[in-house]
């Protein structure tokens, strides 16, 4: 069997969950990967077929995406001169983790393609989202349409939602306590969590996205993002600040360490889950608290008590996935 595995890497919750699916999907056939995006600061650790441009948010330093750099960053005519050019027929089965110029030329070319990843949940009206207009929601319909779903959340929604899929270099830790607090907000500026975390006496593992260079500001340590000092800080920490991605708060909900999620302003996507982990019982700072202070003080002084149960499912699924969805030649 022949098997293309699409990824969007616009953030590093994609890349991570690819580097446990792949090897799965490689027991049943040669898997050709294919990856557009410009976003992500984790190595996949696989030979990539197929390197395309594709569509991308670009994070700021106040609290969202950079509406300008982002446009700035869009080509539609090579988005569609890639969309023209892919040639999938080959293929016996296409998995599209949110991936936009495979998705769009299998609807082009009448083929089949299976979306498996966080952003097929929301294809299930169950799954909670703000009752607000937003041009996001355009996004999660149209941005990768496929013509299968499966979808991963924090809790099952709907039939063909599971539960998150956690790395298996995350399962294998053991977690403790040594008392700092790990902060992972890409579209948040260094300066601005230093003024801040330097006011909660509390040591702070910041992991920028906007900086090269290792500093440390009184309490507060900066870094650049590297996914193996990032995975040794959340195993070893107290709590976890960040945004309102999907991949983070599971990961952080797994190892049952204190979440405090901060959703970036307009990605709707993060509004959602953010919207989801509130019902569950978890804070959140949303972009109306001016003062983040009083929330993060009180977050690092009290505990939180919860209970995810977020099983290893990951081979199951994607053996489901083959056997419904891989076209027998």
């Amino acid at each position: 069997m022949k098997i293309l595995y699409a990824i969007q890497a616009t953030g590093n919750g994609h890349i991570s969950r690819a580097r446990d699916i792949i090897p799965l999907l490689q027991k049943h056939g040669e898997v050709d990967i294919l990856l557009s995006g410009t976003q992500a600061d984790v190595d996949l650790g696989f030979p990539i077929k197929h390197k395309l441009h594709g569509f991308s948010f670009v994070y700021g330093t106040h609290g969202g995406v950079h509406h300008f750099k982002t446009w700035q960053s869009m080509d539609l005519f090579r988005f569609w001169r890639d969309i023209k050019s892919l040639k999938l027929q080959q293929y016996n089965l296409i998995v599209n983790d949110f991936e936009p110029v495979t998705a769009w030329a299998c609807k082009l070319q009448g083929l089949e393609s299976v979306s498996m990843g966080h952003q097929a949940s929301f294809k299930s009206e169950k799954v909670p989202r703000p009752k607000t207009i937003d041009w996001g929601k355009l996004i999660l319909s149209h941005y990768a349409p496929t013509t299968q779903h499966i979808g991963f959340h924090f809790i099952k929604y709907d039939n063909f939602i599971y539960t998150p899929v956690i790395r298996q270099e995350i399962r294998d830790l053991k977690p403790e306590n040594l008392g700092h607090y790990t902060v992972y907000l890409p579209a948040v500026g260094d300066q601005f969590l230093v003024d801040l975390l330097k006011q909660v006496p509390m040591a702070w593992q910041v992991f920028s996205k906007h900086s090269k260079e290792s500093y440390q500001v009184e309490n507060v340590s900066v870094q650049p993002v590297n996914n193996q000092h990032y995975t040794k800080s959340l195993a070893s920490c107290a709590g976890l600040l960040t945004g309102g991605g999907f991949e983070g708060p599971a990961e952080a909900l797994f190892l049952h360490k204190k979440l405090l999620v901060a959703p970036m302003r307009y990605q709707f996507e993060q509004q959602c889950n953010a919207f989801a982990l509130k019902q569950l019982g978890l804070p959140i700072i949303w972009a109306s608290n001016k003062n983040w202070l009083p929330m993060v003080d009180d977050w690092v002084r009290n505990p939180q008590h919860f209970q995810f149960d977020f099983p290893n499912e990951t081979e199951q699924i994607i053996d489901e996935v083959v056997r419904r969805y891989g076209r027998k030649d």
